[in-house]
């Protein structure tokens, strides 16, 4: 493999774990209403299992308030059973014959730590990540600098350019995380 490749794979494989963190911090509650909150939910919908946003139409008209909109109306229960069902997300939805409304209601003291150490939790899976690409990023380095296939040189150059997009990466994990926990702690 080039060695050029090999930065270039891990800048990739950085990218993605940062990606992921900010998928999976989206469906934490922040006390205000999102479509993303909903992101994960299946429902039971023509016999299959569907993810939410292919049979309905979400929106959140307020800042405490999801309004979901089924393409087809006989999905109504599936959809509004699917939210109740989902524990994580803790909420009570409610039909009136044509939209589903989840309220949602406000976060206490203690959920927000809650929330904030898992914002953490997640902060610390996504550096773990990104840990572990650098080491098998410098590790296939080691090798082809062992093998002679790049020069001394070279592989130190290589290795500060991974540093650098390691650094890049790691100071986004944190302004992410800071961010969504000053969203979660705001009342």
């Amino acid at each position: 493999m080039d060695a050029k490749q090999v930065l270039s794979n891990a800048q990739t494989k950085l990218n993605q774990a940062v990606e992921r963190l900010r998928d999976g911090l989206k469906s934490l509650r922040t006390g205000r209403a999102s479509a993303g909150m909903l992101d994960g939910v299946m429902v039971e919908a023509y016999g299959t299992p569907m993810p939410l946003n292919q049979v309905a139409t979400i929106t959140a008209p307020e800042a405490q308030l999801i309004q979901i909109t089924p393409f087809d109306p006989n999905n109504l229960q599936a959809i509004a059973e699917a939210i109740r069902n989902n524990q994580s997300l803790g909420l009570n939805p409610a039909d009136d014959g044509r939209i589903v409304r989840v309220p949602i209601p406000p976060l206490s003291e203690e959920r927000r730590r809650e929330l904030a150490k898992q914002v953490g939790q997640k902060q610390e899976d996504c550096m773990i990540a990104l840990r572990s690409v650098r080491h098998e990023a410098l590790d296939t380095l080691n090798e082809a600098k062992k093998d002679k296939d790049i020069g001394e040189d070279e592989a130190k150059r290589l290795a500060n350019q991974l540093e650098e997009a390691m650094a890049k990466a790691r100071s986004e994990v944190e302004a992410i995380g800071r961010a969504k926990e000053a969203e979660i702690m705001t009342v």
